[in-house]
């Protein structure tokens, strides 16, 4: 990478010195993975396109299924420039959270908030990573379960891709794929002590979720060609003033798609050179935007006003073209096993941040095998118990998740900055600020007042019934 030694050598020394703080740190930080070495192989730091797959990975998970569905409320040209405007916001909150850090010598999201607002402003901010990132994987298995194995909605029975493979048998029951996919996938990845260790499964889940957008793409293009398909709508449609607050409802959709701020600080502990995690941010975002937009585009172009709020639900249905279902079903497979492979780096910020919140003052997690084996046993324990006999409890996340997103995504790093301890935001960085709380309470709002109309809606239609 470089031209001469000399220069090799000052950035040699530049890199070790980046480094060295992390150490120091990692003696007081439970919350932090150390650079000890593992499995008898010294870590020398994560690489660039290490640390880009694992952010990336840690964005793009469940949420892209809902994209096709805000274009089908928004329109193209708003639905596609708010998720642009969403990237840039999000990169802006990642810009302050990471000044902020640097200014409080601090290498961990909850040693800022506790540098910040003290003690509690520590523990409140891991609450919320505990409740967002438990209600998203326990989402993730309920989905997992949901496309292998099928499932059961409002008295209908939709076959999974396992039954529809070979039938109905106890061993493509959800319990049982759920319980191999425990065994099998989750607890190995989650036993891996760095983030970085997840770079390659984080590629591939990349590369997954690339699989559902090239066949979309693929299909819109066939249906194309053969004057399948009708033109998209530009602009929302709002007849009434019900129709205007509809615009609102998948304001949280788009809010919360970014939400990756719980890992910006273990990937950057872990890379090579400190210095590059702006530009690993921008890097995954810039993926990821284009991911989104790609997704949301030719998914709401090719089943336009029939997209439902989950654009997978349309790949379960006749395609009307050749080799649909076999299409289908490598879309739904594709996607299960992203999200099974999105788990280990969405459980490693939930473990680091239960043991900070339970042994605060202990040695760094790594460090204790004892205390790393029993929270990652107990978590997935929890997770999996969670998914298979509490369904319900994903209503319950709708409203607690929305909230603590929003928190994590915007609310904190803007109150951080608002805060100013260390005078280091400008005029401008707090008007920002100030923007995105109001946007993030705004979202929160919508959401959960769509999703008890929707809970009460369903209450009311099945006493009905």
């Amino acid at each position: 990478m470089h031209k001469d030694m000399p220069i090799e050598s000052f950035n040699h020394l530049n890199e070790n010195k980046a480094r060295k703080p992390n150490k120091e740190v990692d003696e007081k930080s439970p919350l932090l993975p150390t650079h000890n070495e593992e499995h008898g192989g010294e870590f020398n730091g994560a690489s660039f396109s290490g640390a880009v797959s694992n952010l990336s990975s840690t964005i793009v998970g469940a949420g892209i299924m809902a994209l096709p569905a805000t274009m089908k409320v928004l329109g193209l040209i708003p639905g596609i420039a708010i998720i642009i405007v969403m990237a840039l916001l999000t990169d802006a909150s990642l810009e302050y959270l990471i000044r902020s850090s640097r200014a409080a010598k601090s290498v961990s999201y909850g040693g800022v908030m506790g540098d910040a607002f003290g003690k509690y402003g520590e523990m409140l901010l891991q609450i919320c990573v505990m409740i967002n990132n438990i209600g998203v994987l326990i989402v993730y298995m309920i989905i997992i379960g949901d496309v292998l194995s099928g499932t059961d909605n409002g008295g209908i029975h939709h076959a999974g891709v396992l039954e529809g493979w070979f039938g109905f048998h106890w061993w493509n029951g959800r319990f049982f794929v759920l319980l191999v996919s425990t065994l099998t996938i989750f607890a190995p990845l989650a036993s891996l002590k760095r983030i970085d260790s997840l770079r390659h499964t984080s590629a591939l889940s990349m590369v997954l979720a690339l699989v559902f957008l090239v066949v979309t793409v693929g299909i819109t293009f066939y249906k194309l060609v053969t004057g399948t398909i009708l033109m998209p709508r530009m602009l929302p449609e709002v007849p009434n003033l019900a129709s205007v607050f509809h615009l609102f409802t998948v304001v949280p959709v788009l809010v919360t798609a970014y939400i990756c701020h719980y890992n910006v600080h273990s990937i950057e502990n872990e890379l090579e050179d400190r210095t590059q995690i702006k530009r690993v941010v921008r890097s995954s975002l810039t993926l990821c935007s284009a991911v989104y937009v790609m997704t949301s585009l030719f998914g709401f172009l090719l089943f336009g006003d029939a997209t439902f709020d989950d654009v997978l639900a349309n790949f379960s249905a006749d395609l009307g073209i050749p080799f649909g279902s076999a299409l289908s079903d490598i879309v739904r497979v594709s996607y299960a096993v992203h999200l099974m492979l999105v788990f280990p780096i969405v459980l490693f910020p939930l473990r680091l941040n239960l043991d900070g919140l339970l042994f605060s003052s202990a040695k760094p997690l790594t460090s204790d095998n004892t205390r790393f084996a029993s929270l990652t046993i107990g978590l997935i324990s929890i997770l999996f118990l969670g998914a298979n006999f509490i369904p319900s409890i994903w209503d319950a996340f709708q409203f607690t998740g929305a909230t603590a997103a929003v928190c994590i995504g915007f609310i904190f790093p803007a109150s951080i900055t608002l805060r100013d301890k260390h005078g280091v935001a400008t005029r401008n960085d707090k008007i920002i600020c100030i923007f995105m709380i109001v946007l993030a309470v705004f979202s929160n709002l919508v959401a959960i007042y769509s999703d008890a109309y929707a809970l009460l809606k369903k209450d009311l239609s099945s006493r009905i019934i």
